[in-house]
């Protein structure tokens, strides 16, 4: 058998371009693991014949959460392909890997791999740029689905209710948009609530005011100022040990009680069992969740009974064309 050699190179539209190369008298044929594809999208939205000579590509649509069978399904790969965040590969997993030689992750980060330990082990690890505006429209479906209840609606219309208008839907207009965590993504946010006409406060932990004032978006004092005063809030940050439920039973008491939640970042930086209980008492309006403590969300877990609720299965960061994901395979042969 030859030896294997990687290159990864990240391209403009979310395109990884890969190059195999085989030193060697023999050809080597390489495995690669396409992990998580719930959506089974990852074979069709890639460009695989110029390697399909090369490698053999196995396609996993669930999820092991188990090391050991997990262990037993990866340890003859080469290459895997992560989707997300689904599956996470921690120092121990990654040590019971042996012919593991590289990592493609979607997305510009991932959080569920150990990095600096796959750097130790030689193990390279690769994701790609952000495309397009998929989070931002997300955010604004689910803005406009819980301020216009069109999920209950539309439930209503399509289950025969007799009463044909149940529900008043919330005018943007002239509301308050809080933006915790006023980054690239937050920016852009608050440029779309001012088309709705509304006034937007940010707040993150190292936010100041000149970096606001640049946003184009209020400066608020402190997160509590910023939740006291908004109708609608939004997160827009990482999950850290800083900013891990970030939103907690006392933050959401201080909430309005006609406000709204939107979380499509990360779940845990929201304190679940306390937004649970908040939704139930309606101690708030309601909210709009694409993230979760576990995901995918259990089908016991009570976030699905909730009428106030909307729920993607995290979603927000792809549509049809950031989906295009491209391998472009170069094998080159030396004796």
């Amino acid at each position: 058998m030859g030896e294997i050699i990687f290159i990864l190179s990240a391209r403009k539209n979310s395109q990884l371009s890969l190059h195999i190369i085989t030193a060697g008298m023999n050809a080597v044929r390489v495995r690669v693991a396409i992990l998580d594809d719930y959506q089974r999208v990852a074979l069709t939205s890639a460009d695989w014949s110029c390697v399909n000579s090369r490698i053999a590509v196995d396609v996993f649509t669930d999820t092991i959460a188990e090391e050991g069978a997990l262990v037993q399904r990866l340890e003859g790969y080469q290459i895997i392909c992560a989707m997300r965040e689904r599956t996470k590969f921690s120092q121990s997993l990654l040590d019971r890997l042996p012919h593991l030689k590289l990592i493609a992750t979607t997305g510009m980060q991932n959080a569920g791999i150990d990095v600096e330990h796959a750097k130790k082990k030689g193990i390279f690890v690769s994701g790609t740029g952000s495309g397009g505006n998929s989070t931002l429209e997300h955010i604004w479906a689910l803005i406009l689905a819980v301020a216009r209840h069109i999920a209950v609606d539309d439930a209503n219309v399509k289950g025969g209710n007799p009463l044909w208008q149940t529900s008043i839907p919330v005018g943007l207009q002239g509301k308050t948009l809080g933006i915790i965590g006023v980054g690239r993504l937050g920016t852009k946010t608050a440029k779309i609530a001012k088309a709705f006409g509304m006034k937007v406060v940010g707040w993150s932990p190292n936010l100041t005011p000149e970096r606001a004032e640049e946003a184009g978006v209020e400066y608020a004092s402190s997160k509590e100022d910023l939740l006291r005063r908004s109708d609608v809030v939004s997160l827009h940050l990482v999950l850290s040990d800083r900013t891990r439920h970030i939103i907690s039973a006392p933050d959401i008491a201080l909430m309005k009680p006609t406000a709204f939640l939107i979380n499509t970042s990360r779940g845990p930086l929201v304190d679940e069992s306390a937004l649970v209980d908040a939704l139930k008492s309606q101690r708030i309006a309601g909210a709009g969740l694409d993230v979760f403590d576990v995901e995918p969300l259990p089908v016991a877990h009570p976030l699905r009974k909730l009428g106030n609720v909307t729920l993607t299965p995290h979603t927000g960061y792809v549509n049809d064309t950031n989906y295009e994901v491209r391998f472009n395979a170069r094998n080159l042969f030396k004796k």
